[in-house]
């Protein structure tokens, strides 16, 4: 009995478990600017500037590039990580739209036509967790 109620008093709280994602930025080309990453948790606000759900930014430098976002519980997420070399804060992109700076998704690379959907780059985070992206 004793057992059952402490798994009833686990169970909730293994959902709201804070959990680290390491997020490693692998063939960053050069020392200019920033490489940013933003995460997100749903596919109605994948890739919008508002539907970013947590963020984070670091030195670029050439090689990996080593970021961390903190305190997520236990979800579906999926990122999306941009060398701002000229470090304005934005991906810059041409006429059409298409990014002049390189850019890059967990477990899906940039289409002929656009980018990767929300399905295509979701991992399961339920501990702290590693994932590594090629630039």
């Amino acid at each position: 009995m004793k057992m059952i109620f402490i798994g009833i008093l686990w169970f909730p709280m293994s959902l709201l478990a804070q959990n680290t994602i390491s997020v490693h930025v692998k063939n960053v080309d050069s020392a200019q600017g920033d490489v940013n990453v933003a995460l997100y948790d749903s596919d109605e606000t994948f890739l919008s500037f508002d539907g970013v759900l947590k963020t984070s930014s670091a030195p670029a430098h050439k090689g990996i590039v080593t970021l961390q976002i903190v305190d997520l519980p236990i979800g579906e997420y999926a990122l999306a990580v941009f060398h701002d070399e000229n470090g304005n804060g934005k991906l810059d992109t041409n006429w059409l739209g298409i990014p002049k700076e390189k850019v890059a998704f967990s477990r899906a690379k940039m289409k002929m036509f656009g980018p990767p959907k929300f399905k295509e780059c979701t991992f399961r985070v339920t501990s702290d967790h590693e994932i590594s992206i090629d630039l």
